[in-house]
């Protein structure tokens, strides 16, 4: 628990003069900080999207982004692929019928607007006007909302000193149309699921819109990950050549990769373009288990029926079905070295050897920490992957079990009883986290 006596304000910025205005009364705050305040605190600050915040010793600034890499998604017909100068075209159709309720949810990806073009937020140490080191920090799979990862990257920028990326991954977080996340709709969309599919299993407001998606197109899951790829690096491109003005040009960083967060951030490691990589240290939380050792039928992140039919796609019948979808093919099996090593994460057994491969030339720059009660990351098949079949990968992976009640979706859980207990292992987590980082 932290003791500080501190003062906490929201500013902004006069159109004109440039010069900081304090909104609203300063708050003084003479008590021991718990993961609660924090918590309500960070939500309040960042509510209104108009105002430059300041909280403690740290401070948001907000950057556009344009996904040069969407042009990649299902929904044109023509593609062409710059890294081999190949002009490609689609042989497969936009989806099938087998999920499909509404268009507004099936519209086409490529015509996702808010996917190509949003906002994205850094966390900085208060008072450097260009970071030269900063985190990555990815999140979890199907989230729409950043509000639980506020104190983590607080805890990450205050005690690494580093700035804090918050990049969302394709179709997620604020890339995702507002109508996917209208609770009335989605409810109403979801009632309409289980009438159709009597048997789905987890079938809610929070999960339809992405459920509905990969159920009528599992491909979806490799389009969205590629294209996540790609926008990492266009960021990295675009901060080395100093069109960042909040990072410089000779930066270090690292990876925090929580839940699916953590597939994508081995992806980037390992396949380490350009030599970007190669001495960035991750962080897996509550991730690092292939594809097919998941459980993700949860309310919030994938009904039964979505799971089977991916499932079936990635793991079944993939190999027939890149042969069928020669477009899908070129960027898994043909020279494309993220293609491999995503193919490589699906499946345990088959994607074994090059994995292990990996994983062995990395060991001493991962650390993972898992959750004992965790059922969709679960524990042992976080170890049975990082240390490698034969436990010769000399891996970190600490296993921990909170003394409170959590959830892989909610760890460190708001408004319970147990608020002590959450804000010590929320303490022990990230002090973890952030001496491997360090």
């Amino acid at each position: 628990m932290i003791n500080i006596a501190a003062d906490y304000y929201f500013v902004t910025k006069t159109p004109n003069t440039n010069k900081n205005i304090v909104i609203g009364s300063k708050l003084t705050i003479n008590q021991s900080m718990t993961y609660s305040t924090d918590y309500q605190l960070l939500k309040n600050a960042v509510s209104n999207p108009e105002i430059k915040h300041e909280i403690g010793n740290i401070e948001f600034k907000t950057l556009n982004f344009n996904s040069l890499a969407h042009n990649i998604l299902p929904g044109a017909e023509n593609y062409y692929c710059n890294y081999h100068n190949l002009k490609l075209q689609k042989n497969c159709s936009f989806y099938n019928e087998v999920g499909k309720l509404g268009n507004d949810i099936h519209i086409e990806d490529i015509n996702v607007s808010t996917n190509a073009n949003f906002d994205y937020t850094i966390v900085m140490p208060k008072g450097i006007e260009r970071a030269n080191k900063f985190v990555l920090l990815f999140h979890g799979f199907n989230e729409k909302d950043w509000t639980k990862y506020w104190p983590w990257a607080k805890a990450i920028c205050e005690q690494t000193q580093s700035a804090v990326v918050l990049f969302p991954i394709a179709f997620h977080m604020q890339r995702t149309p507002k109508h996917w996340s209208d609770k009335r709709a989605m409810y109403k969309l979801s009632e309409s699921r289980k009438k159709r599919f009597p048997n789905v299993v987890n079938s809610t407001l929070f999960n339809v819109a992405i459920s509905m998606r990969l159920h009528s197109m599992p491909q979806r899951f490799i389009w969205s990950g590629l294209q996540s790829y790609y926008d990492v690096i266009q960021f990295l491109d675009e901060c080395k050549a100093g069109k960042n003005k909040y990072i410089k040009p000779n930066f270090n960083f690292n990876i925090f990769g929580y839940s699916i967060g953590g597939l994508l951030a081995q992806i980037l490691k390992f396949a380490n373009f350009k030599n970007y990589f190669v001495n960035t240290k991750l962080v897996m939380y509550c991730s690092g288990a292939t594809f097919n050792r998941l459980s993700p039928v949860s309310k919030y992140i994938l009904d039964s029926e979505a799971n089977v039919a991916l499932y079936s796609f990635l793991i079944e019948h993939f190999e027939k079905m890149l042969q069928q979808d020669k477009l899908l093919n070129h960027y898994i099996k043909e020279d494309h070295e993220e293609g491999k090593i995503f193919y490589s994460m699906l499946d345990y057994q088959k994607g074994r050897v090059i994995r292990e491969q990996f994983l062995k030339k990395y060991e001493n720059q991962i650390y993972a920490i898992s959750l004992k009660k965790d059922f969709i990351f679960p524990s042992f098949e976080i170890i049975n992957n990082l240390k490698g079949a034969y436990r010769d990968i000399n891996i970190k992976v600490e296993e921990l079990d909170y003394a409170h009640s959590y959830t892989h979706e909610i760890p460190f859980p708001i408004n319970t009883k147990d608020q002590q207990l959450i804000n010590d292992s929320f303490e022990l987590t990230f002090s973890k986290v952030c001496d491997f980082l360090k």
